[in-house]
């Protein structure tokens, strides 16, 4: 595939993630601090956002096995995960996690299970997503710099 083919392809995929919700203008503001010093900023700091997510998983899956299910505890783990994913852009696992973050504040258990089984959806399918992207702009080598979606 040419240089032309591969950088539209970059270009459409980056698109699709903003049209279909994935990310939201946060993750163009990454964008926006990477320059030829760090040409591999925004990769680096969504490989981080993924390793430290997946303890907070890990953590949260931990409190809502005990019973009783210690509601703060919960809900200060996912204010983590919250955080963190709102740095990156992650748009739907943000929303999730406020969605998540109100059945804490009801102390609704089965609304908490329900909702992070969600977290995990789309935590897996904005991996997933993002994983192929980089590995485009890899493969591309250096692209032009960051542009908004129409």
């Amino acid at each position: 595939m040419g240089s032309r083919q591969l950088h539209s392809q970059i270009s459409c995929m980056r698109e699709n993630l903003f049209k279909q919700g994935f990310l939201d203008e946060q993750f163009m503001q990454l964008e926006e601090l990477q320059d030829d010093a760090n040409p591999n900023f925004v990769e680096e700091v969504v490989t981080l956002f993924f390793k430290d997510s997946a303890r907070l998983i890990f953590n949260i899956e931990q409190a809502l096995n005990n019973n009783p299910q210690d509601f703060n505890k919960l809900d200060n783990f996912m204010h983590q995960f919250k955080g963190s994913s709102s740095s990156i852009g992650a748009k739907k696992v943000k929303n999730e996690c406020t969605q998540f973050k109100e059945y804490c504040k009801i102390g609704n258990g089965e609304g908490c299970i329900r909702t992070f089984q969600q977290v995990k959806k789309e935590h897996a399918a904005l991996r997933k997503k993002l994983e192929s992207y980089f590995q485009l702009v890899r493969q591309a080598g250096p692209m032009q710099s960051a542009s908004r979606p129409r």
